[in-house]
């Protein structure tokens, strides 16, 4: 799925590229500028301001108004909405800086690349082909799990409501 998100959902639009969708991000698009490449690359527009949600619903801009004030809360909205999988495959990530695809990397190619620790403990890595940025399932991956899970939970008291 193809996503444009607003200025106020840069974590949003990280979290998403991390679960493999196609997300741009740039906090300093202005509004018109927005509704033009949502509408021109036919992507989803996400935003958490209710004036612009309205001029895109106006002008045919499939939009989503997220009302979530933490990132689980957002998560759980748009995966409902648009049936997203909570879940992070590395081989369909993107860059959660940059949005372009991950590609996994020879672990002995980036030895001087990466601190020692990380080197010596950690065996599976991936790159970003276009920022260089270096990604791995490290001591961080333990709260990434507790903020999927948390989003998850909401998710499925969302669709207990609905049933």
């Amino acid at each position: 799925m193809k996503f444009l998100a607003d200025g106020m959902l840069g974590k949003l639009a990280r979290w998403l590229r991390m679960l493999g969708h196609d997300v741009i991000y740039d906090n300093g698009l202005g509004d018109n500028e927005l509704l033009e490449l949502a509408k021109k690359e036919s992507r989803v527009l996400l935003t958490k301001d209710l004036e612009l949600y309205k001029r895109a619903a106006f002008r045919d801009v499939e939009t989503f108004y997220v009302e979530g004030t933490t990132e689980p809360e957002r998560l759980a909205e748009v995966a409902n909405r648009y049936g997203l999988a909570l879940v992070i495959d590395m081989d369909k990530s993107h860059c959660p800086v940059c949005n372009t695809s991950l590609k996994l990397a020879q672990k002995e190619l980036l030895r001087n690349e990466l601190q020692t620790n990380t080197y010596v403990h950690y065996d599976k890595f991936w790159k970003c082909p276009a920022c260089g940025q270096i990604y791995w399932q490290g001591a961080h991956w333990k709260q990434i799990n507790n903020t999927l899970d948390e989003a998850q939970k909401k998710l499925e008291k969302t669709k207990e409501k609905e049933a």
